[in-house]
């Protein structure tokens, strides 16, 4: 459209009929089949099925277990970050002070502090660890020493910051988001701890996972600090791919709660998991003093198969992938962790509880 050569005012006539043009066409192609209108999404629906209504709510609750995971990745994640990011302003600040650079710095106090490594450690190391070492000594003695020289260099390195931390002033703000709650139900479960304990924890676990072996003592450690406060739930989750004698060593340990000794024998399993055979399983049960008749009747009849079973079906539904895993009122934590997290984890739920 050339509009050279006419009035200001012809022109913005034009301009104004070029307008109620295009909105003329827009109108038509909105009543005539043009594009369709957007209607409003409703608040909470993830989608729609003919009149069937999909919600996020719906959504997030089968997906529980896998966003609480990610959920806890995610702010393991920052706060590691965020302490590198606090040592990193910390040494620049120290830096600064003195006039030097961060690297001199971290000569003058970490590198040049670091005690040398002796001919007995290397030699005690490579004692300790002969099996995951691979080469002869003669090559392995200096790469063994440059490992424990980190070592001690990193040592060095953590006690320097946390003595730089002391004379700062360094407050956290990062807070850890309400976790990701999986209902899980500790009914019909052989448990330590009151009742009315304010946290709950309900293990899954397998009787021959040696991850599993490794958490017992923690556990018990766990119950004898907290013995008004926890309450620890035993669930079966045999992992019949790895290991197939496992679903009835869970039946064997629940033929012994029949008669009062879950615990005893639940730790003579994980004492023992080499050995689990049926015939083991009698032994272990006649240790404990058990009746051998009520016992074995009730192991070669299979009495709890289908106990074992249902616990393995709800964990599946729990999306559980491997043992141990625990939920520690309804959060899920995975893994032999050490008695640190363990506490860090229930400090938390403890200070959550109504005052």
């Amino acid at each position: 459209m050339l509009l050279l050569g006419k009035s200001r005012s012809e022109r913005l006539a034009v301009a104004i009929g070029a307008v109620f043009l295009l909105w003329a066409v827009l109108w038509q192609q909105s009543a005539f089949g043009g594009e369709p209108s957007v209607k409003p999404v409703e608040p909470g629906v993830a989608a729609k099925v003919d009149d069937q209504i999909i919600t996020l709510e719906e959504l997030e609750k089968v997906l529980a277990p896998q966003l609480a995971k990610l959920q806890e990745q995610r702010f393991q994640l920052m706060e590691t970050k965020l302490e590198e990011l606090i040592e990193e302003r910390l040494l620049a600040l120290e830096a600064k002070r003195r006039g030097i650079t961060v690297e001199d710095l971290l000569k003058a106090e970490v590198t040049s502090k670091a005690p040398e490594v002796s001919d007995a450690e290397v030699a005690t190391f490579m004692t300790q660890n002969r099996a995951r070492l691979q080469g002869d000594d003669a090559e392995l003695r200096p790469k063994v020493r440059d490992y424990l020289r980190n070592q001690k260099a990193q040592a060095g390195r953590h006690a320097y910051l946390a003595s730089l931390q002391q004379r700062a002033k360094v407050e956290w703000f990062l807070e850890e988001p309400d976790p990701i709650r999986v209902p899980v139900s500790a009914e019909g479960a052989f448990a330590q701890g009151p009742k009315d304990a304010p946290v709950t924890i309900v293990e899954f676990s397998d009787f021959q996972c040696p991850f599993c072996s490794r958490v017992v003592g923690t556990l018990k450690e766990v119950v004898r600090l907290y013995p008004k406060q926890v309450r620890l739930a035993y669930r079966d989750f045999p992992i019949a791919g790895l290991h197939p004698k496992a679903a009835k060593a869970a039946e064997a340990a629940r033929c012994a709660g029949e008669q009062g000794k879950f615990w005893e024998y639940h730790d003579r399993l994980f004492e023992s998991q080499a050995q689990a055979t049926p015939a083991d399983f009698k032994r272990f049960a006649e240790q404990l003093k058990l009746n051998d008749k009520s016992f074995a009747a009730c192991l070669d009849g299979g009495k709890h198969a289908a106990a074992v079973q249902a616990d393995v079906e709800e964990g599946t539904r729990l999306g559980i992938t491997g043992t141990p895993t625990f939920f520690i009122n309804g959060r899920l934590v995975v893994g032999a962790l050490p008695l640190e997290m363990f506490q860090k984890i229930i400090d938390r739920e403890l200070r959550r509880q109504p005052k």
